[in-house]
């Protein structure tokens, strides 16, 4: 690939137009199913989950103490102020695609690949730490109730001990499977996890309040300001699934009006439930006795509630499936985006003719993350997927800025208040809240993002070849 080729897709960004004809296509085209209450509560899906269920008492025994209420209140903000960007792009442009195709709108496709190859971190190592931890509940409820379960070596990885972990690869092949068969049939079927563990979570809620006490919440700083910020960096990965609000612009009947409302009212209650949850949580029990992979269980069966260890697993395993499906929805969503500007293999752009969704996408997930996920214990990265998710923030931060330059304003659409204020302090805030992570964890993401790199130049290297070698044949 020679240098003036390479310029010009650095700096030449895509038009919005070749986006909605892509989008408009038969054979790409997606169906358009979903209305505001489905994109809000497929928001609040994404969100609501391991957040609750995992990381909260590891934040709070950690490194936040009680003030991981704080912690999520900063993330709620950092999330909504990157959200408010978001929405403006999702209504401009819908499109599927999310970060990507906003990078790709304003810088063009260096940029917006290595955003796309963030994501795909994001999403896919979350997804595989969120199967792990559901088949770790699963084991938990089952024995629980006397019930047998599989033998150690099935539900055990290699490192563990075992032969491999079956019911984590299960789970992400059935969620895989029913996103093959309809976007209809999985929101309807998240919209009912949704409705049960909103409902179980309110009545921790009820309960946990009536065992609060006070001299729990003393020192309020466990480790005092810094504490906050790490505690924000451990769960800020709960985060993430407002961006699967975005994904599914092309998939909503009126994307300019709901999907920024599906944003914003999703991120809004979630952080609400949130700091609700880490207020009671942590007033309960003292906040060092939570480091458990189950805290919200543990102190109800410390404060004597017995049978909330099995209501909380019950939640967790409705709360953890519903991040899943949301988790692999948005990633699929981004990969047939890249696809079709050519960055991923061409027939993972195709869409099946009856259902009007991705399968072949779907099914290179299958394996690609159902593998992983019996074999590798991946369920200690939230802070490394969390850095993926802030630098994605922050492109499409900057992407905002100068697509506002050089395309004029959408009538009828979102517009991100407060710009070019806004846009700057989200990145500022991004910033800080990276600073706060180890250094191990920042060259990691940068790994990662070399071997991207390495990957485009590879792919396309073989392109031009490809190209060049069928041109001599034709001339011949």
């Amino acid at each position: 690939m020679n240098t003036d080729n390479l310029k010009t897709r650095l700096l030449s960004p895509k038009h919005p137009s070749r986006y909605l004809d892509q989008s408009r296509l038969e054979h790409l085209r997606l169906k358009r199913s979903l209305g505001r209450l489905d994109l809000t509560l497929l928001g609040i899906g994404g969100v609501i989950g391991v957040g609750v269920f995992v990381l909260t008492g590891i934040a709070a025994s950690r490194y936040a103490g009680p003030s991981v209420t704080l912690s999520f209140l900063l993330g709620g903000i950092i999330a909504t102020l990157a959200a408010l960007i978001y929405a403006e792009f999702a209504s401009s442009v819908p499109v599927t695609g999310s970060a990507y195709a906003y990078v790709s709108l304003a810088f063009g496709e260096i940029p917006a690949f290595l955003t796309g190859w963030a994501l795909i971190l994001t999403y896919a190592v979350g997804a595989v730490a969120v199967a792990i931890g559901w088949a770790g509940y699963v084991k938990s409820l089952l024995l629980g109730l006397g019930i047998p379960y599989l033998p150690q070596a099935l539900t055990r990885n290699p490192f563990e001990g075992g032969t491999v972990d079956l019911p984590a690869g299960v789970i992400l092949i059935l969620i895989l499977g029913l996103l093959m068969i309809g976007t209809r049939k999985s929101s309807s079927f998240n919209n009912v996890m949704v409705a049960v563990k909103v409902g179980i979570i309110a009545l921790f809620l009820i309960l946990g309040s009536q065992h609060i006490q006070p001299a729990n919440w003393h020192p309020f700083f466990l480790h005092g300001g810094w504490g906050v910020l790490s505690g924000t960096m451990t769960i800020f990965f709960s985060y993430v699934g407002f961006d699967a609000v975005t994904t599914a612009s092309e998939e909503a009947h009126d994307p300019q009006r709901d999907v920024p409302f599906g944003i914003i009212a999703s991120l809004g209650l979630s952080t609400l439930l949130y700091m609700a949850v880490a207020f009671v949580l942590t007033g309960m029990v003292p906040s060092l006795t939570l480091n458990d992979p189950a805290p919200v269980a543990k102190a109800l069966l410390a404060v004597g509630v017995r049978f909330g260890e099995t209501l909380v697993t019950l939640g967790a395993l409705v709360g953890l499936t519903s991040v899943l499906l949301v988790l692999l929805f948005a990633q699929s969503r981004i990969l047939v985006m890249m696809a079709r500007d050519g960055l991923m293999p061409p027939f993972m752009s195709r869409v099946h003719p009856k259902w009007r969704t991705p399968v072949p996408t779907l099914a290179v997930l299958m394996v690609s993350v159902s593998i992983p996920a019996m074999i590798f214990p991946i369920g200690t990265l939230a802070r490394l997927t969390s850095a993926g998710t802030l630098f994605s923030f922050i492109l499409v931060a900057l992407a905002l800025l100068r697509f506002r330059r050089i395309h004029p304003p959408v009538p009828g659409a979102f517009h991100c208040p407060w710009v070019p204020a806004l846009p700057i302090l989200s990145i500022v805030m991004d910033l800080v809240l990276i600073g706060s992570v180890p250094h191990s964890t920042i060259v990691l993401l940068a790994g990662w993002l070399a071997v991207g790199l390495l990957f485009y130049f590879l792919g396309r290297r073989i392109q031009l070849l490809s190209a060049s070698a069928e041109k001599n044949d034709l001339s011949s």
